[in-house]
C-alpha cells in the first residue's frame, strides 16, 4: 500500500509521535509512507513528500507537527473535495491517515463519504489530536496530557508569586467550548476553584463563586493566595470578571479594591506548544501503529480511539486486535457523539457538568 499521512487543524503535542510511528510501522510491513504538507490545503495542492526512517528519526520529542498544518475552509465545497480525491488517486495513494481534531475528522468523513466518493478506492482512518479533549468516543486525544502538564507547571509558578503577595489570580486556559483542561488542571494543580462552560453558570454566579472562594481562604487564615482557573469557553471576559470580582469583594469586606489584589493571567497558546509528555509520545506511537495496521487489515472510515469512555456504549466500534487499549470507532459515530458532547447532551457531558457540584464544598475547605 501507499499510505499518506496528514495533520490538520490546530497542532497538538504528540502529532509527531503518530507520524513517526505510522512511518516506521508502514515501512516495516512493506508499505510506502508519504507525508502531506499543510493538511487538507496541501492535499488539494498535491504537496506530497516521501517519508523514511531518517526523515522521522528525531521528530518524537518535538511539539507541533513536522508536516505542518493549515486551515482549509474551502474543503466544505464538494468541488474541492472532488479535487482532493482525484489528487490522491493520481498519486497512487491506497490509504490516508488524518491526524487532527473535530474539524479534521469531519473533513475525513466527507472526503470518504460513499455517496459522494462513489467507488473511490482510498481507505481513510483518523487519529484524534486536540488539546481540548473535545472528541467523543475516546478518553484522550493527542496533546491533552502535555497541555494539562503545561497548565499545572504554570499554575505552580503563579502560586509562588500569589503566595508572596497574598494575591488572587484568575488563570485562563485554552479548551474552546470544552472545559476539560480547566477541570483536570484545577485538581492537578491544587487550585482553589474552577470555572468551566459545562456548568452553565450566569455571570453573577461566576462572580459569586470566585468571591466565596476568596472569602473562604481569608477565613481559614495562613496564606491568602487564591488560584482560580477559568476555561476560555466562559463567555465573560477575564478582565471583566476581575473587575466584577473586585467590586463585589470590596462590597462584602468593606475594604478598598486594592487591599485584595486580583490579577489575570491568560496562558493562551503557551498551552498548545512544547515538547510532548512521555504519555503523549506513547499515545501517538500506539495510535499511529494501530492506524497503519488497521488500513492494512482493510479498515475504512474509522477513528483510532483510546479506551472509549462512558458515552461509547451505543457505538459500533470494536477493540483493535493490535492493541488492547485502542478501539476502532466508525467516523460517523464519533462525529455524531462529538456533536452531542459539545451540546451537553451526552452522558459524559452531563457528568462533566455536575461533577464539580459534588466537589464545591471540598474546594472551599
Amino acid at each position: 500500500m501507499r499510505i499518506a499521512i496528514l495533520t490538520s487543524g490546530g497542532d497538538a503535542p504528540g502529532m509527531n509521535a503518530a507520524i513517526r510511528a505510522a512511518t516506521v510501522v508502514a515501512l516495516a510491513l512493506g508499505h510506502e509512507p508519504v507525508g502531506v504538507r499543510h493538511g487538507f490545503r496541501g492535499l488539494v495542492n498535491g504537496e506530497f513528500e516521501p517519508l523514511d526512517t531518517l526523515s522521522v528519526a528525531d521528530v518524537l520529542r518535538s511539539g507541533g507537527t513536522v508536516l505542518q498544518s493549515a486551515r482549509c475552509p474551502e474543503f466544505h465545497d464538494q468541488a474541492v473535495r472532488d479535487t482532493a480525491r482525484a489528487v490522491l488517486a493520481e498519486a497512487g495513494i491506497d490509504g490516508l491517515i488524518v491526524v487532527g481534531g473535530n474539524g479534521s475528522l469531519t473533513g475525513a468523513q466527507y472526503l470518504s463519504d460513499p455517496e459522494e466518493a462513489g467507488d473511490w478506492p482510498v481507505r481513510v482512518v483518523g487519529i484524534p489530536a486536540s488539546i481540548d479533549n473535545d472528541i467523543a468516543l475516546t478518553s484522550l486525544s493527542l496533546g491533552v496530557d502535555t497541555a494539562m502538564n503545561t497548565i499545572v507547571e504554570a499554575c505552580d509558578k503563579i502560586a509562588d508569586t500569589a503566595s508572596a503577595h497574598d494575591r488572587v489570580f484568575l488563570v485562563e486556559v485554552m479548551g474552546r467550548e470544552c472545559g476539560y483542561l480547566a477541570m483536570t488542571s484545577a485538581i492537578a494543580s491544587g487550585a482553589d476553584m474552577v470555572l468551566f462552560p459545562e456548568a452553565d453558570r450566569t455571570e453573577e454566579q461566576l462572580v459569586d463563586a470566585v468571591v466565596e472562594s476568596v472569602l473562604a481562604v481569608r477565613q481559614r487564615g495562613g496564606s491568602q493566595k487564591v488560584i482560580a482557573i477559568k476555561a476560555e469557553g466562559i463567555e465573560t471576559a477575564s478582565e471583566r470578571l476581575k473587575t466584577l470580582v473586585d467590586e463585589k469583594l470590596a462590597a462584602r469586606t468593606g475594604e478598598a479594591p486594592e487591599v485584595i489584589e486580583t490579577r489575570v493571567t491568560v496562558l493562551g497558546h503557551v498551552v498548545r506548544g512544547g515538547r510532548p509528555s512521555a504519555f503523549d509520545r506513547l499515545l501517538g506511537s500506539r495510535m499511529g501503529n494501530v492506524a497503519v495496521r488497521a488500513l492494512a487489515d482493510g479498515a475504512h472510515r474509522q477513528m483510532v480511539a483510546w479506551q472509549p469512555p462512558i458515552d461509547a456504549t451505543d457505538a459500533t466500534g470494536e477493540r483493535s486486535v493490535h492493541d488492547p487499549y485502542c478501539h476502532l470507532m466508525p467516523l460517523d459515530d464519533v462525529l455524531t457523539a462529538t456533536k452531542h458532547l459539545l451540546e451537553g447532551q451526552s452522558p459524559l457531558a452531563r457528568w462533566r457538568a455536575t461533577i464539580f457540584d459534588d466537589l464545591e464544598d471540598i474546594f472551599l475547605l
